[in-house]
């Protein structure tokens, strides 16, 4: 089946998270349109105190909270969060401020179907710390990119990207908040496109765009 096409007519969506979850937040809002092309099924959080889990109760979203600590390694705890999301029915996978890195074998089971958003325009500046380092480069433009998952750090295909200026006097933490209001339209704009069928990961690993 394809993520396009669910017998509701919205794909289901899994959203892995590990704190507050404010990306996370912006996804169920744009859901709660009848017309988004996409519903959260589940959100999963690997801390079971991560703030995430009572807002996405709050709008009557399954929750579970899959702590690396109760499983021995790192494949049983992908396991577990893999058999959670599909339980769920969800056919699409968001990252929303999860703050583990995925195995090479749950990015793989999951291919084409797991997106993700990163504070900076890729593929300058993947990693930590992008608002520093894009101060220090003398950066006049920032922003952030919503991409597929691939086993590189933060090099999967481009989905959408948004341009935000860096000001004069601009700090991290300024910067940041701008850079986080342009993420919080940009990513259900971009989940939309992939559960639209607008754009796929193609084979050859690159973004494949439909009008």
């Amino acid at each position: 089946m394809s993520a396009a096409a669910t017998a509701a007519g919205r794909t289901r969506v899994a959203v892995l998270i590990s704190g507050r979850g404010s990306n996370m937040a912006a996804l169920m809002e744009a859901a709660r349109s009848t017309d988004y092309p996409a519903r959260i099924a589940l959100v999963i959080s690997d801390k079971p105190e991560a703030k995430g889990l009572q807002t996405a109760g709050s709008y009557n979203i399954a929750t579970r909270a899959i702590a690396r600590t109760a499983f021995a390694d790192k494949a049983s705890h992908e396991a577990a969060i893999s058999e959670a999301i599909e339980a769920s029915g969800a056919e699409l996978v968001c990252l929303a401020g999860y703050m583990r890195l995925l195995s090479g074998s749950f990015i793989h089971r999951w291919r084409g179907r797991i997106i993700n958003i990163h504070p900076s325009l890729l593929p300058s500046f993947p990693g930590l710390d992008t608002h520093h380092r894009a101060l220090a480069a003398g950066c006049r433009i920032h922003g952030c990119t919503v991409h597929f998952v691939t086993e590189g750090m933060d090099e999967g295909p481009i989905i959408a990207q948004a341009a935000v200026p860096v000001l004069t006097g601009d700090t991290p933490e300024s910067l940041s908040a701008r850079v986080l209001e342009a993420e919080h339209r940009l990513y259900p704009e971009a989940l939309a496109m992939v559960a639209r069928g607008a754009v796929r990961m193609g084979a050859d690993g690159q973004a494949i765009f439909r009008d």
